[in-house]
Formats: structure tokens, C-alpha cells, sequence
């Protein structure tokens, strides 16, 4: 083992136990300290929450401070989101997580009152950046189902479900003894108990008048002083909600029959009205049919015109499939507006907070199940306003998310003009009227850029800066494809039952804005940014058939040049083939034979529209193979230097020169190893390319084993493996790599070449920082296949196998490709002998796993066979160990952990590539890891990132000049590697482990198992503090990161247990410390794990309260106030307080201290209760001033009799006495 130096081995201190660090020490390794001297250091680290943004999942209830402007929103999980103008939000949680029922706030004071249904109540401080809670109360004995806090009072009203009404001060969170019994609230003869207190308010005139409504119809108007009922109102249908007018004299109530009921308040013998909104009026004078239920009524009035009523529900019962309703009733019109999704609750906003003058309406906020909609009432037609927040993240299903920090500057804006001719017409020309808070003042000031990919084929650039988040730009890649009109158009080649657009993965470069799409169909498609607009008369489009069929041949003669026949399917004796296929029910065969050369998506066939933003270049599509359909794609890369277009599934890989509009190669993922590797091949010369003919259905093409369905990610599947033993694969050892017999497969003349007798010029290329999808691919979206892979820890304990391992001889068939622009179609099949022995053990580095322990019944092929394509990286390294220069290369990382290197040859120059052909050279395997490959990336000696190449951005539809001027800045040349010295480190991460590569030399000199137990989910390597690392997530919830080159542990966080594959699916890392992922179907949670950003995370933050003076309160008018008409005020003081009502039951409710500080119960207490409270706490500092006071006055006067009587003593002393006997 090598030394290590004892500080940094301190610092790897911090690592959990699980995991342990490791490196191999081979001759010639430079030691640690001889490597990179690395600059971070745990102290860097820290995790900490930042935002939440996006519409708060499952919403239950709402509320609105009209001063501060501010709009909260309870849902049932507990979870709090207060939103004020565009980009001030805030997300809170209440610990025992139930659901909210009710909120309330103290209007302009700073502070919020939740009710959740576990029947406690709490008090929030919003005048912190992060809200706390200051008070709770649990009621043991009741169960809450209301609650009304009147403007400007400390006094909390809470009904039960027993019928009772208890009172709160909201100070000190504490029950009054002043309760209403609901036995003492109805009328003595009634014989049935009037169910649970549905409402409570108080009579906007006079502040002792309470009015109280029970479930069953009553309606009780409490008086609070007397302590008895004024009157009671009877109906005979239960009551929904209530509402006052504003002089309170009348209040109307909303009944389960869908009737509106209003009432004098002197006049409860009946209604003064009672109207059906939407029934039908019989024409006999009948009762109108009942209704649905009128869940809520609001009475607003206004001083120029008709009060406004606003109500939910109430739609007859013959509508049946009818969305949601909102009814707005003024004057003689009413007017209905459907909504998209169910109505949760909704509130009318009005210009002033007393509830005793004219409301003004101007607005209705309403909260559905997936959205919030702002009405404006001010405007004819009532149109809605556009919001600013970030709510439509779920519009539809999230399948798939990217994170870019520290993007390109010119980025955002040039999505943004693009983005900004797409937003909709028709809104509001209004202002958006929540638009409290101030921004915060943080300093982060580099760009950030969030991309969602959706089930409906959207993809959704937002951008994420300053910890807000806005969309720019929504791309639609269902577009290319024509729809079915109807349920009996579906297509039969679908592979999925819904969602066939729906995005499985992307690849995003920001420097060249190349964008690569995949989808659960198995297709591909191409984009290039452009500012200008473009009609594309043929969408260019390349059908791929990719299938990889294994049955037992003889072994191939050594001779490559021969062209072997295909078997037919009746010679095979695989045991797949002699297993019966499984039949799906999109590829049972048909009485014409089973589909084959069939793709899954129709490419539309008239003329495409472009608008400027993201355009269409080219579209790949997999083609169903002998009545199986295609695997879904796994992984994908793209490099704009090199014009080249990668992707893989569980059959192999594909490469696309996107430039060419052609298919490179096409290859199984065994054929990536070399002829050294313990797989070993013998590369023979493909079928000669023929002309399709009659139907391009080769019918010598036997039949492969049906595997599972494709889903879609929304139905929760990724992964090509389908079964718990194919995600329990072994790991087959791997020998030292060797590039003695590699072979490439040119396009221009379809032959095999020698790797000796490629020669790989220089490549001047531009760096970038491009990511792709690198979640675990052999992790399905089956969570319960996960936790048995989590709790599994025996089956994770590697094994050396030490018996050889006869390989079964097979026939590797391979695909079939063909080029669509209208004109042109090409046909290539091409059929590979292949013969796999085992090497000697021996051989075998440290750094091989062992294979690890399987049923038997499971063969070696058969596993094998299973190998998917988990990770792409474009690079330029030396694909050789005796290589001094590097050229451009392709990393192909799989799900058994191997890691592969092929080289590519290209020719100097744009203009000569769209001539001249590019050829591939696979080299082997470069390094053998324990699990899939999740991430790759490549370091110079100083252990900086050296990302792929990439081409600057300039607009396909420009002039040629214009694009000229960009391609002319080129790059210097490539670093060289003197002789027997490595310039290069490959960093490998897989799902258990880590391992840096020296190159040229292929020397591991640095390994990490970062998991025994569970399983990486997500790995990154992220630049942190002007260094890299590597970030990883685990199954088991913990986030760690890893110091590059030495991979020592930084960072070990358990953070968050994995509950839902959607995480597993969305979260990754980006630069600078920043990571999110979807924490519910509706909601992007963004964190930090860098120290500097918690550090600041305060100053950053949004601000909810902001200083504003409260309204004056409306004027009384000179004959009101002399005759008594105005509003009666109430000193609720001496009707709740403890001298006058007694003490509460201890047993009725327990109070619980909240988490807040001092600092934030001083800062909560302003307003009314506030002034009371700091009233309170002068008083008692002027008495203990005045109490010093008295003490020194006390002293004082004791002082002076002190010396009055000294003075007194000295005089008679001295009295007598002459001058001369002093």
C-alpha cells in the first residue's frame, strides 16, 4: 500500500464507516502528494435546503393578508408555501406533517395561524426569512374544525366538532375559560345535537355580536357580553359556509342543495331570499330541483354599483362530466367559469381590510388540485392574470431533469427572446395583485438553467438564477410526429400504453446549444438553436435496427474475410432461442408475419414549421425486429466538434454523424471488447449492402426473446432490465486491456480495418461543459425492487472466481439502417462469428471485481447478453498506452461496470468532414468496476476538468459567412504526453465505487468503494470552490462527495431517505455546490452542499414582511356616530382574560413553546398585539425603574438624617466652648 500523508488523512476522517478509500499501488504510480495538490477540504462542504418552487402539492386550504399582500397556501402533507410578488416564495413545514385545515393570518402584523387536523393549532413568525413557529396548542378533547381570528384582535375563536366554541389568546397561546356551549348556543327543546361548527364571524357592526353555524342548518347569532343567543336561524339544509354584507344587517348562507339562503338578522323566523343559482325554475311555482352543493359563498359590495357574489358549486346534477364551476353573480349578470382542475377554495381580494366598510373587489384568487388562478373582476369578460410564478412545472408528468449552473451569459437572454413569442394572449393587463416581500440581496450572480422533460414530449427551459426560477422557453418534440386523431388510430407498433412522446433522457450543450433528445418510443431527435424562423419541407429521418440474437455456431475460422451465412431459426440452439417468446400484446404476430422494420412513431410527412428557438436537424428512430419491439434508449451523448450523435440500450450502441445524416456504426455491446479481453472475437467482414426489396423484411432473421413492455417514466420504468435476476447481474472479470487486434468499421466502404493502419491526426477542439442523463440505469423505476437491492447486503459480497468458464460459442446478428430524406434508402446487415474463452486468472489486476454468486440456472450468455449501455463520454485522450498525442475518443461505460475506450478518426476541418468518413476504433476495456458506470470525466495533471469538445453556437440558417467566422476560431492543439509520464486522469464512478485511471499509462492509482450496502443513484463530477470533486447520491439517502484526483470522502450526509423512484429519476448535481430534484409530482426542491452558499443562504432568501401602516378605519359620518349607527367596538379583554373568565381546563389543551427564538417572538410582536405585549413590557420596566427610584430616594433620605444627626452632635459638642479651647 502506498503512504498517505497524515493530514489528508485527518480530513478522510469524516467519511462513514461503510465506506473506505483505497489506492493500488503499481510500479511507477506517482505517489498522492506527487499527483495534484488539492485545494478542498471538508470545511467546504455543508447541506442545507434552499428553495422549493413549484405549485404545492395536494393544496387543502388558503389564506391572504391583504396589507402585506402576502398568499399562503396549507396542503395535506402540512407543508406551508407563502408566495408575495415574482420571486419571493417560502416553503415551511409542520413537523407531524397533517394535513392543514384552516389558515389565518394576523393581518400587517407578520405572523400566521395554522390549523392542522391532528387538532393543533400553531402561530408562525413571518417576519424571519425562514418562518418559525412560536406557539402551539394541542386539544386533547376536541376535535378542530373552524377557526376566525377578527381584524386587530388577539383573540382566536376555534370551533369543534362537538359543536362547542373555544377562544384563544393568540399571545401567549393560551385558553380563555370563556367557552360557548353548543347546548347552550340552540334552543333547549331541540332534541338532535347540530353537528359541528361549520363557521364563525363576527357581525362586521358590532364586535359582540358572534355568528355561529352548525352543520345541521342553524344558524346561532351569540351575544357575547349577555352570553346567550339573540336569535337563532332554522333551514332545513345542512350549511356550507356564510358570509356578512359589510353593514351587517344581512348574511347569506350556502346549503347542501345548491340553494343560496339570505337573512335579516331581526327576522329569523325566514329567509328573505332564497334563490337556486344554477337549478331550473319550475313554471308552476314548484321548488327548483335540488343542486349540488354550494361549497363556499362570498358577499362583496362595492360603492359605485351591485354587490358581488362569488361562489363555488352548486351545478345541477344533470351535468354530469362537467369541470369545476366558479360563479360570479353581479347585479343581474352571472356569469360561470369553468375551471381545468377541482376547486379547493378561493378568496375574493378587496381594497381594505375592514369588514365594516364598502369591500371593493377587485380579484378572486382560486386554488384548484394542480393550479392557482387570479380572476380579475375589474375587467369585462373577467379575465385571469398571468402568473408569475413557477406553476406549471407539473402541466404535465416530469420524466426527466438537468441542472446547468454557471452557464454561458448570452444563454438566458437568447432563450428568453425566443420563449417570450410564445406566451398566450388574452390575459389580464393588470398587475399581479400578490405582490408583497422584497428580493433578497444574495450574490450570486452567475447563471443557472433548469431543463424538464415531460410525458407529453415538452421539454422546458427555466431559468434558475438568484434562487427564483422562470420559464424561458417550452420546446414541443411531439411535433415531428403525427398524432392519431382518435382511440381507433393508435398505432399497433406503440410500445407504450400512454405517453408514447414522453422524454426518457437528454443531453444538453450549453456552449454549442445542441440539444439531443430520447424518447420511450426508442427515437432520437436532433436539435440545433436558431433566431430565425424556418419551413423544413422533409424531416430528415434514420431508421436503426438494432438487435443482437446469440446462437451456438461453430467457432469462427480465423480467416475475417469470408462472409458467413445467417442461420436460420431452427439451427439455433441458444437457450433463449429454445425458450417460447414471450408475447406482448404489441407485437403478436399477424396473419402477414410478425412487424419488423416497423418504427414506433410515425414521422409527420407535410412540411414542418419551425419557430425560432429549437429546431429539428435529424431524427433516429429503432425499428421493431421480428415482431419484438425496440429497447428503450439508456443513455446518450453528443458532441458538436466532432459531429457525432451517440446512444445506447441493452442491445448496444449506435453512433450518428448528424452532420452526414448517416449511421456510423451499429454495434452489440460485446463486440466493444477486444480480442484480449477474456471475451474474446474474432471481427469479421459484414454482408455486403444490398437493395431492400418487397417489404425490407429479411426473412432469415430469427426470432429473439421477447423482453418486458416499455413504459413509460411516468408509469415508472427506465431500466432495460425488467426482472429481479437480470438486476442482480455478475460481474465477469476482465483482463488487462489490449489494442494489439481492434477494428474499425468505416462507412465509405463497409470494410474492417487494423487500428495500426488508422492514423489519428490532431484535433484543434473547443472545451466544454456538457452533461447527459447518469442516473443508475440498472435501478428500475420498481421501488420495491430497490429495497430488496438495498436490504440485500449478503448478495453484494464479491467472490474471485477461480474455476474457468467454457463461453458457448454464438452468432452476434447485427442491424439494419436505413436513411430517409425522400430520396435515398440504404440497407446494411451485417453478422459477426464470435467465440469467448477464459484467460488465466492470473493476469487479472487488483482493480477487477470478482464475480459475484448467481443461480445457476441463469447461463453466462444469457447474463451477458443483458449487458446494457449505462454512460457516453466524448473526449480527447490516448486511446493507446504508447500514445504521446491525444486524439478523439469515446468512453462507453456499461451496466456490469466495464468501461470501454474507442477511438475515432476524424479528418481536420468542418469542410473535409462532410466529405470525408469518420472510422471507429474499439480499443477494449480501459478499467473494470463494481456495478454500472454512472459518470466518466478526464483531468489534466493540474486536476483540471477537461470536458469534451465542442463547436461555438452560430445559427444553421445564417449566411455562410457569418458561420464561417465562427468556425474559424479554433482552439490550440491538444496537450502531448512525453514518454513514460501521464498527463491525463480518467475519473470512473459506477454505482459501488469510484476509481481514477492514469493515462496513457491505464494505471488505476486511485480507488474508493463508496457503498457496500446500498447503491449510487447519481454521480457528477461537479467544480466546487475552483476545484472538481465528485458528488454522488445514494439508494440509502446519503449525498457525498469525493476529492479528485484522491477521491478522499469530503462530504457524508444522510439526507434523504429514497421514498420514490421520481427522485431517484430527477435528482442531479451541478456546479458550485447546487443539486435539486422533484420532491413531489408538482415540486422542485433546489439544496446546496457548498459551505460559502449556507453561509449566505440568509441574505439570499426572499423577505415576506415588509413595513406598511395598517388603512385608517372608515369614517363613522357625524349622524352615525351621534346616533349610535356606526360600529360598535368590543374590549374583548374583560370578556376572555383570566380576571374575568377564569382559567381554561389543563386537560382541554396543552400549549407547546415553538422552535422560534427571542429575537424572532420581539420581531413578531408589533400591530396590536404587539403594542400590547411591548405596553406590557414598559410597564413592568417603569415599575422596576420606579422601584430603583424609591430605593435611592430611601437612601438618600437615610443619608441625610445621618448626617443631620452628625451635625447635631457636632453643635451641641462645640456650643459652649470659647476659641481658644477648641
Amino acid at each position: 500500500m502506498k503512504k498517505f500523508n497524515i493530514r489528508k488523512v485527518l480530513d478522510g476522517l469524516t467519511a462513514a464507516s461503510s465506506s473506505s478509500s483505497s489506492a493500488t499501488a503499481q510500479p511507477g504510480t506517482p505517489r498522492e502528494n506527487d499527483v495534484v495538490q488539492e485545494t478542498l477540504q471538508s470545511e467546504h462542504f455543508q447541506l442545507c435546503k434552499t428553495v422549493r418552487h413549484g405549485f404545492p402539492y395536494q393544496p387543502s386550504s388558503m389564506a391572504f393578508d391583504p396589507v402585506q399582500k402576502i398568499l399562503a397556501v396549507g396542503t395535506q402533507t402540512g407543508a406551508l408555501r407563502l408566495f408575495g410578488r415574482a420571486g419571493v416564495e417560502c416553503y415551511c413545514q409542520h413537523e407531524s406533517g397533517a394535513a392543514v385545515i384552516q389558515l389565518q393570518f394576523l393581518i400587517n402584523e407578520g405572523a400566521l395561524v395554522s390549523a392542522l387536523a391532528d387538532d393543533s393549532i400553531h402561530l408562525w413568525n413571518l417576519r424571519q426569512k425562514i418562518p418559525a413557529i412560536l406557539h402551539s396548542l394541542k386539544f386533547n378533547r376536541e376535535r378542530i374544525t373552524y377557526c376566525h381570528l377578527p381584524f386587530q384582535s388577539k383573540w382566536l375563536y376555534i370551533g369543534s366538532e362537538r359543536g362547542n366554541i373555544h377562544i384563544v389568546n393568540v399571545e401567549s397561546f393560551t385558553l380563555s375559560g370563556y367557552v360557548i356551549m353548543w347546548n347552550k348556543a340552540i334552543e333547549l327543546s331541540t332534541k338532535t345535537h347540530p353537528g359541528p361548527v361549520v363557521h364563525i364571524s363576527d357581525n362586521p357592526m358590532d364586535e359582540g355580536k358572534l355568528l355561529i353555524g352548525f352543520e345541521c342548518g342553524v344558524v346561532v347569532l351569540w351575544d357575547l357580553k349577555s352570553k346567550k343567543a339573540d336569535y337563532r336561524y332554522n333551514y332545513d339544509e345542512a350549511i356550507h359556509s356564510v358570509a356578512w354584507h359589510h353593514e351587517g344587517k344581512q348574511f347569506v348562507c350556502s346549503h347542501s342543495d345548491g340553494t343560496l339562503t339570505t337573512w335579516n338578522i331581526r327576522a329569523p323566523a325566514k329567509p328573505a331570499q332564497i334563490i337556486t343559482p344554477h337549478g331550473k325554475q319550475p313554471k308552476d311555482g314548484k321548488k327548483p330541483e335540488p343542486c349540488k352543493p354550494i361549497l363556499k359563498v362570498e358577499y362583496k359590495t362595492t360603492r359605485a354599483g351591485d354587490p358581488f357574489m362569488v361562489l363555488s358549486g352548486g351545478l345541477s346534477y344533470d351535468t354530469v362530466g362537467r369541470r369545476a364551476c366558479l360563479t360570479v353573480m353581479h347585479g343581474k349578470s352571472t356569469a360561470v367559469l369553468e375551471m381545468d382542475y377541482p376547486i379547493v377554495d378561493f378568496l375574493t381580494l378587496c381594497e381594505t381590510p375592514y369588514p365594516n366598510d364598502f369591500q371593493e373587489p377587485y380579484a378572486v384568487v382560486v386554488l384548484l388540485e394542480k393550479d392557482l388562478v387570479v380572476i380579475d373582476l375589474g375587467q369585462i369578460g373577467y379575465p385571469i392574470f398571468e402568473s408569475p410564478y413557477p406553476l406549471s412545472i407539473h402541466e404535465s408528468p416530469v420524466t426527466c431533469c438537468e441542472y446547468f449552473a454557471d452557464c454561458p451569459s448570452e444563454l438566458i437572454p437568447a432563450l428568453y427572446s425566443v420563449g417570450s413569442r410564445q406566451k398566450r394572449q388574452g390575459y389580464s393587463k393588470k398587475e399581479w395583485p400578490i405582490s408583497g416581500g422584497n428580493w433578497g440581496q444574495g450574490t450570486q450572480t452567475y447563471p443557472e438553467i433548469i431543463i424538464t422533460g415531460h410525458a407529453d414530449g415538452s421539454i422546458k427551459f427555466w431559468d434558475a438564477s438568484a434562487l427564483m426560477l422562470q420559464v424561458l422557453y417550452k420546446l414541443k418534440t411531439a411535433k415531428v410526429f403525427e398524432r392519431a386523431r382518435g382511440k381507433e388510430e393508435k398505432p399497433s407498433t406503440d410500445i407504450v400504453d400512454e405517453d408514447p412522446f414522453a422524454i426518457q433522457t437528454l443531453f444538453w450543450c450549453p456552449e454549442s446549444r445542441m440539444l439531443c433528445v430520447a424518447g420511450v418510443s426508442a427515437h432520437v431527435i436532433v436539435y440545433r438553436f436558431s433566431k430565425q424562423e424556418v419551413t423544413t419541407e422533409v424531416v430528415q429521418l434514420l431508421e436503426v435496427r438494432m438487435q443482437c440474437e446469440f446462437s451456438a455456431v461453430d467457432s469462427p475460422d480465423p480467416g475475417g474475410e469470408q462472409t458467413p451465412t445467417l442461420p436460420t431459426p431452427a439451427a439455433s440452439t441458444s437457450p433463449q432461442d429454445s425458450e417460447p417468446p414471450n408475447q406482448l400484446s404489441a407485437g403478436i404476430d399477424s396473419s402477414d408475419g410478425p412487424r419488423d422494420n416497423i418504427p414506433c412513431l410515425q414521422v409527420r410527412s407535410s412540411p414542418l414549421k419551425q419557430s425560432p428557438g429549437y429546431q429539428v436537424e435529424l431524427v433516429v428512430q429503432l425499428v421493431w425486429v421480428s415482431g419484438e419491439p425496440p429497447q428503450q434508449i439508456t443513455s446518450l451523448a453528443v458532441n458538436s466538434s466532432f459531429g457525432l450523435m451517440v446512444f445506447g440500450n441493452s442491445n448496444g450502441l449506435a453512433v450518428v454523424d448528424y452532420v452526414q445524416k448517416t449511421l456510423l456504426l451499429n454495434l452489440g455491446t460485446s463486440e466493444l471488447y477486444s480480442p484480449s479481453d477474456p471475451c474474446q472475437r474474432q471481427p469479421r467482414s459484414p454482408r455486403k449492402p444490398r437493395q431492400p426489396s418487397g417489404g425490407l423484411c429479411d426473412s432469415n432473421d430469427g426470432s429473439n426473446n421477447s423482453e418486458d413492455r416499455c413504459k413509460s417514466p411516468t408509469s415508472g420504468s427506465t431500466s432495460p432490465c425488467n426482472s429481479d435476476d437480470e438486476r442482480k447481474q455478475n460481474f465477469i472479470e476482465k483482463g488487462t486491456v489490449s489494442f494489439s487486434a481492434c477494428a474499425v468499421l468505416t462507412p465509405a466502404n463497409h470494410k474492417w480495418l487494423k487500428t495500426s493502419d488508422l492514423s489519428f491526426p490532431p484535433q484543434t477542439l473547443f472545451p466544454v461543459k456538457c452533461k447527459s442523463r447518469r442516473f443508475s440505469k440498472t435501478v428500475a423505476n420498481d421501488f420495491a425492487k430497490m429495497s430488496r437491492k438495498i436490504s440485500s447486503s449478503g448478495e453484494q459480497k464479491l467472490e474471485l472466481e477461480e474455476k474457468s468458464q467454457r463461453w458457448s460459442p454464438r452468432t452476434c446478428k447485427k442491424r439494419f439502417c436505413s436513411v430517409k430524406n425522400g430520396k435515398m434508402a440504404a440497407r446494411m446487415t451485417l453478422k459477426l462469428n464470435v467465440h469467448r474463452t477464459k484467460s488465466d486468472p492470473n493476469r487479472y489486476g487488483k482493480d477487477n471485481p470478482f464475480t459475484r454468486s448467481r443461480s445457476s440456472s441463469v447461463t453466462s450468455i444469457d447474463r451477458e447478453s443483458r449487458e446494457a449501455i449505462s454512460s457516453f463520454y466524448f473526449c480527447e485522450s490516448f486511446p493507446r498506452k504508447s500514445d504521446s498525442l491525444a486524439s478523439p475518443c469515446l468512453l462507453v461505460g456499461t451496466t456490469q461496470g466495464s468501461v470501454m475506450m474507442a477511438a475515432i478518426s476524424l479528418q481536420p476541418g468542418s469542410d473535409q468532414k462532410l466529405q470525408q468518413p469518420v472510422s471507429f476504433a474499439s480499443c477494449g476495456t480501459l478499467v473494470q468496476l463494481k456495478g454500472g458506470v454512472l459518470t466518466m470525466a478526464l483531468l489534466d495533471a493540474a486536476g483540471t476538468l477537461l470536458p469534451p469538445s465542442y463547436e461555438p453556437w452560430y445559427d444553421p440558417n445564417a449566411s455562410d459567412e457569418e458561420k464561417e467566422k465562427v468556425r474559424r476560431r479554433r482552439p490550440a492543439t491538444p496537450p502531448s504526453s512525453q514518454e513514460g509520464q501521464d498527463t491525463q486522469f480518467a475519473v470512473l464512478c459506477s454505482e459501488k465505487q469510484a476509481k481514477v485511471v492514469a493515462m496513457p499509462s491505464q494505471t488505476c492509482i486511485y480507488k474508493h468503494n463508496i457503498t457496500e450496502t446500498s447503491f449510487v443513484l447519481r454521480a457528477d463530477v461537479v467544480q466546487m470552490a475552483g476545484a472538481y470533486c465528485i458528488a454522488c447520491f445514494c439508494a440509502n439517502g446519503h449525498i457525498m462527495t469525493l476529492s479528485l484526483p484522491s477521491l478522499r470522502p469530503l462530504l457524508d450526509v444522510n439526507y434523504l431517505p429514497l421514498t420514490d423512484m421520481r427522485i431517484a429519476r430527477t435528482f442531479c448535481f451541478s456546479n458550485l455546490g447546487q443539486a435539486l430534484y422533484l420532491t413531489s409530482p408538482t415540486e422542485i426542491q433546489r439544496i446546496t452542499y457548498s459551505q460559502e452558499t449556507c453561509d449566505n443562504l440568509q441574505e439570499m432568501l426572499s423577505e415576506l414582511f415588509t413595513p406598511v401602516e395598517t388603512p385608517e378605519a372608515p369614517n363613522r359620518g357625524f349622524f352615525k356616530g351621534l346616533f349610535g349607527g356606526g360600529a360598535q367596538s368590543l374590549d374583548r379583554e374583560d370578556l376572555f382574560g383570566e380576571t374575568a373568565a377564569g382559567k381554561a381546563s389543563r386537560s382541554l389543551a396543552q400549549h407547546i413553546p415553538g422552535p422560534g427564538s427571542m429575537e424572532g417572538m420581539k420581531g413578531a410582536a408589533s400591530g396590536v398585539v404587539g403594542d400590547l405585549a411591548r405596553a406590557r413590557v414598559a410597564l413592568d420596566e417603569r415599575g422596576q425603574k420606579l422601584g430603583e427610584l424609591e430605593e435611592r430616594t430611601a437612601a438618600m433620605m437615610a443619608s441625610a438624617e445621618s448626617f443631620s444627626k452628625h451635625a447635631h452632635d457636632m453643635m451641641v459638642k462645640y456650643k459652649d466652648k470659647k476659641w481658644y479651647q477648641l
